[in-house]
């Protein structure tokens, strides 16, 4: 039997994470997830690759908008409001996508541009927004912010199966996946196909090829080897290194940890 253990949110793209009990699931990712994003002062976006220090930024939700701190740095709370009038609609660039994206006030990239020593702008993506995926691994798909495709699931049997093999063991925090599934064998998610999450239709499209991130301590911001060292060494496919798959979604709904998780 397989079943949904965590879900998990990331609402501005590197920054650190959300665990949740349940969310809905949306066409380009879940509610929230990866819908905002900081961007250079040439509209390009930038993560944790670029900047480790990122994953100490912390994020909360509430009714009206995102609340940051600092975990370390003694910077006050930010509020990222949900509704706002932007200062303005521009292009910014993710990976090989230009895309619109609604720019925020002066008073918060301030806060951003001061914690990680650069200028720079958080940027949300409208409703209006349609990036789409490669339509080599699905066909008129839309994604948020993250790097390809709107969801992706690991198994806990695979990081069980990889902290076997390393001298520390890691938290599935360092993959920032949004599914985690209890039950079967390591590295099931790798065959899936079609499957259900509750009553909600997902399809797995394409392996997750992991970076740098992967090494970054999400509580420190430390950056070392692993897991990528180890990872090289049995999950390695055309010079890029696997773990996780990544999906998109063929229905919407809501989906609760404990949810039955089908393969159809």
């Amino acid at each position: 039997m397989l079943t949904l253990s965590e879900i998990n949110i990331y609402p501005i793209k590197s920054l650190a994470g959300i665990s949740l009990l349940s969310s809905e699931v949306e066409a380009r990712g879940l509610k929230y997830d990866r819908r905002w994003v900081l961007v250079d002062e040439s509209n390009t976006f930038f993560t944790q690759r670029d900047f480790s220090e990122m994953a100490l930024i912390k994020v909360e939700i509430n009714n009206e908008g995102l609340q940051l701190h600092h975990k370390v740095k003694k910077f006050g709370r930010l509020t990222v409001p949900f509704d706002f009038t932007h200062q303005k609609n521009d292009n910014v660039v993710i990976w090989d996508d230009t895309v619109k994206g609604e720019f925020y006030s002066k008073a918060i990239d301030e806060w951003f541009s001061e914690i990680l020593g650069m200028n720079c702008h958080l940027v949300k993506m409208p409703e209006t927004t349609k990036r789409v995926v490669e339509n080599s691994y699905a066909k008129n798909k839309i994604v948020s912010f993250a790097d390809g495709f709107p969801f992706l699931v690991i198994g806990q049997s695979s990081l069980d199966d990889l902290n076997l093999r390393m001298e520390n063991p890691l938290p599935m925090s360092r993959f920032r996946t949004n599914f985690v599934f209890a039950g079967g064998k390591p590295f099931d998610e790798d065959n899936w196909k079609k499957f259900k999450i509750g009553k909600v239709e997902f399809e797995a499209v394409k392996p997750c090829a992991r970076c740098v991130i992967t090494t970054t301590n999400q509580e420190t911001a430390e950056r070392l080897h692993e897991p990528l060292l180890t990872l090289s060494k049995f999950r390695k496919i055309d010079n890029k290194v696997m773990f996780g798959m990544n999906l998109v979604c063929h229905s919407t709904g809501s989906i609760s940890v404990g949810d039955l998780i089908e393969l159809t």
